[in-house]
């Protein structure tokens, strides 16, 4: 395992010294984050405020150029950004926050990788069911070299098996970025309910939820740029492949972003039965769902969704109790209890989460 302390980017040491000075007492330090061309990808600037919003209508929109993220051409480049949220910023302290942004043309109509808008739609549409998400981000951690983190540079590890929920040197590779992004997580408000390790050695997954309606794709996306940029000080890499395939050769797991689902009525008496008639509506959509479940129309997906290593065929629609090989699985608690919630094991790390909630509300209850 690496020496984290050595390892650290050049000038880090220094960098500490500075965020060690108190942040300013009346001004905001304004990061705003919003999804690129890619709609996986991140992007961030930051501006100051002479006084910190309190409301998020307070934060003025700003704009960026789009020719550089993939979402607009060189000479007519400016595109504008909306905040929507905003959490207290961990690295900066004080006043400062982080300001989730959706993305829009200079007509004011969202851009291609905007699917926070429809999903905002779909969920006040829905409000009265008072649907709640859980969504499990499994990711992989990689040395600057994009090769697995405490991998052998010349060989593989032993076979997986050792180092689901591991504890050891030798078998659970990376907690201090684990650790400190649980930290950052709770700092800016979010609700982040647990992490573990994986099962392949590198794998870790955080939970975000119950969180409801809209909240769960915004939550989810200022998790995963806390992700980054606490690995980013460590010198490592967050990967949310769902199956890299350059160096990891061999019998490993993959990973996804299993996305917990409930109404009023299913987490209310007789809800089971409820979840039954549910889920039928959502094989109808099956294929579809597939394309949308991860950023490049499915494709990324389809290596991950064999059949094999916990997961379901993406040739077909199922869903039973206590089934992990299956597309949606109802947990043994549920159907012991008689209500409560249905886990859609499809979407892809790498999916974005307003897509994935979006289609199953819609698929169901629309």
């Amino acid at each position: 395992m690496p020496n984290f302390e050595r390892e650290l980017p050049l000038g880090m040491a220094n960098f500490g010294v500075f965020l060690g000075i108190p942040p300013h007492p009346t001004k905001c330090q304004a990061t705003y984050i919003w999804i690129d061309g890619t709609g996986e990808h991140l992007r961030t600037k930051t501006r100051t405020l002479d006084r910190p919003p309190v409301k998020i209508s307070e934060y003025p929109i700003w704009n960026y150029d789009g020719s550089s993220t993939g979402q607009a051409k060189g000479r007519s480049s400016d595109l504008y950004l909306k905040p929507v949220a905003h959490y207290p910023d961990p690295f900066l302290g004080g006043w400062s926050r982080l300001v989730l942004c959706e993305t829009y043309d200079p007509e004011m109509k969202p851009t291609a990788t905007n699917h926070r808008y429809t999903c905002k739609q779909i969920m006040d549409r829905v409000a009265a069911e008072r649907p709640w998400f859980g969504m499990e981000q499994e990711y992989l951690l990689l040395d600057r070299d994009h090769y697995p983190l405490g991998w052998p540079k010349h060989g593989f590890p032993q076979p997986q098996g050792k180092y689901y929920c591991s504890v050891g040197s030798d078998r659970a590779f990376g907690r201090e970025v684990v650790e400190a992004h649980y930290r950052a997580c709770l700092y800016a408000g979010l609700t982040i309910a647990g992490t573990n390790a994986e099962v392949t050695p590198g794998q870790w997954e955080f939970q975000i939820g119950p969180v409801e309606g809209i909240a769960m794709g915004d939550q989810l996306w200022i998790a995963r740029y806390l992700l980054h940029r606490v690995a980013e000080s460590f010198g490592v890499v967050v990967s949310l492949d769902p199956k890299p395939n350059t160096t990891m050769t061999g019998e490993w797991n993959g990973a996804g972003c299993h996305t917990n689902v409930s109404t009023l009525k299913t987490r209310s008496p007789g809800g089971l039965e409820e979840i039954k008639r549910l889920l039928p509506k959502l094989g109808r959509f099956h294929q579809d769902h597939l394309r949308l479940y991860d950023p490049n129309g499915g494709r990324d997906n389809q290596k991950r969704l064999s059949g094999k290593f916990e997961t379901s065929s993406a040739n077909e629609y199922s869903f039973g109790i206590a089934d992990r090989g299956a597309s949606v699985r109802i947990p043994r608690q549920v159907a012991d209890e008689g209500m409560g919630y249905f886990e859609d094991r499809r979407p892809s790390s790498n999916c974005d989460p307003y897509m994935v909630t979006g289609c199953i509300i819609a698929g169901t209850l629309l």
